[in-house]
């Protein structure tokens, strides 16, 4: 299988596929080492998963450039990403204690009781591309602590990130504990069947999702999904402008807009929408298009050959029901690469599909709001339920969105941001479970009530 650049769509690098044999293979290095790895104090895992986190910040130039490489992101980007990996797992591994330790409950008649979290065995992590070392590291890192070992099936598109994850945490005092495969879709889903796998872990889209829900319901196995979003963010009529407009338009465009908590839906109070998005535009303006490995690219191109037409179809939708394209919106064919270009769209009535389907790309797309009921009622008109945001000064209107509006993370003048001691949790088509924070270790352990006499 050919790697490609999305900026030059030159070889970055060929890699096998792994055969149904390989990965039979991998799934019994798999069971040994769970074997032994289960039985490791928690103090010895700690140990060893840091080593691992070590291994990979030692190659870490050569790593962020792959990334670069593979899907397009611009290199100071990337750095910042194996900055918030570094910076995610040294939480986790600050964590694990607390949040493994047995919940120990009072004596009732002479009864010793406890719940215990014992770990799972084999969790099958499948890892999308936008994020490359993030979106792993969400489930990776607890898993190894909480006692179970990995199978990592990364994306198509960025499979040498898999390849350095495993060498970096695979080969620590217990072989094998990360291994990374590279599928097909039919070979992944008979892996996601597979009754060796305790717990699938799959980040992408809603239809895909669907489908590996499907496949692990076979085996009964406990599945998380972060299945991305279309998140809102209401600007209130006291919000700081400023702050605000520069905040939403990086919360969209971060990564080209590649994010699944990105800001893909703005609703402006009518008192302060026209300055908002004036104060939105030179924003926009600003980012700077080019090689990822350029020092002075801010955006680069998107990591998939078909987003931009994509992109540039929504945008016709918005304007065809009687929005106005105030910036960009359609592809520069003598641009290299999958180039969409930082677009803002005004008007934008709640039925369109730039207001409904996910983007994945640098669109600001805003509609003006009577009031904060309004607001919440389009916030909530979605089939997501990822992340939204308030901006605001008032911490009564921002406690208001929060109880109202229906998704995993409320935020008052921030977006587009991941506390690793918060759970990350999808709402209605955004996934089901958790990562990140104590419930996130919980999540990839089963309990075991003890009841003693």
């Amino acid at each position: 299988m050919q790697v490609s650049n999305p900026w030059d769509g030159k070889a970055v690098a060929e890699i096998g596929v792994d055969d149904e044999i390989a990965v039979g293979r991998a799934v019994e290095r798999a069971a040994v080492a769970f074997a032994r790895w289960r039985k490791v104090p928690l103090g010895e895992r700690m140990t060893q998963v840091r080593a691992g986190l070590e291994a990979l910040l030692a190659g870490g130039e050569a790593v962020t450039r792959e990334v670069s490489l593979q899907m397009g992101k611009p290199l100071a980007q990337a750095r910042g990403e194996l900055r918030t990996f570094q910076a995610r797992a040294e939480w986790a591994l600050g964590a694990a204690e607390a949040a493994l330790a047995a919940e120990v409950l009072p004596e009732e008649g002479g009864l010793r009781r406890r719940i215990e979290h014992h770990p799972l065995g084999i969790v099958l992590e499948i890892a999308a591309w936008n994020y490359p070392l993030l979106v792993p590291v969400n489930v990776l890192v607890p898993a190894l602590l909480a006692g179970n070992v990995v199978l990592l099936k990364h994306s198509e598109l960025t499979p040498l990130t898999g390849r350095a994850l495993a060498r970096a945490f695979g080969g620590l005092g217990v072989p094998d504990l990360v291994q990374d495969l590279v599928l097909l879709p039919d070979d992944a889903a008979r892996l996601t069947r597979a009754p060796e796998i305790a717990h699938v872990a799959f980040t992408g889209s809603v239809a895909v999702g669907r489908a590996v829900y499907r496949q692990a319901a076979d085996g009964l196995r406990g599945v998380g999904l972060e299945l991305g979003g279309k998140d809102p963010a209401y600007v209130a009529a006291d919000a700081d402008l400023a702050f605000a407009a520069e905040n939403v338009v990086d919360g969209a465009c971060y990564n080209a807009g590649q994010s699944c908590c990105a800001v893909e839906r703005v609703y402006a109070h009518r008192d302060i929408a026209a300055e908002l998005i004036a104060r939105m535009q030179p924003h926009l303006e600003a980012y700077v298009y080019g090689d990822p490995l350029d020092d002075a690219t801010t955006l680069g191109p998107l990591a998939r050959h078909p987003a931009p037409a994509f992109l540039e179809s929504q945008v016709e939708d918005a304007v065809a029901r009687g929005a106005r394209l105030v910036l960009g919106g359609r592809r520069d064919p003598a641009r290299s690469g999958n180039h969409f270009p930082p677009t803002l769209v005004i008007d934008v009535p709640n039925d369109a599909a730039l207001m409904q389907e996910e983007s994945f790309g640098p669109v600001v797309a805003v509609a003006t709001v009577r009031d904060d009921d309004e607001a919440i009622a389009r916030m909530n008109d979605s089939a997501f339920g990822l992340t939204a945001s308030v901006w605001t000064r008032d911490p009564d209107r921002a406690e208001r969105v929060a109880r109202e509006v229906e998704a995993g993370t409320i935020f008052q003048n921030r977006c587009d941001f991941l506390d690793p001691a918060l759970p990350w949790t999808g709402w209605r088509a955004s996934g089901l479970g958790s990562t990140l924070s104590p419930h996130g270790f919980r999540h990839l352990t089963r309990r075991k009530a003890i009841h003693f006499r």
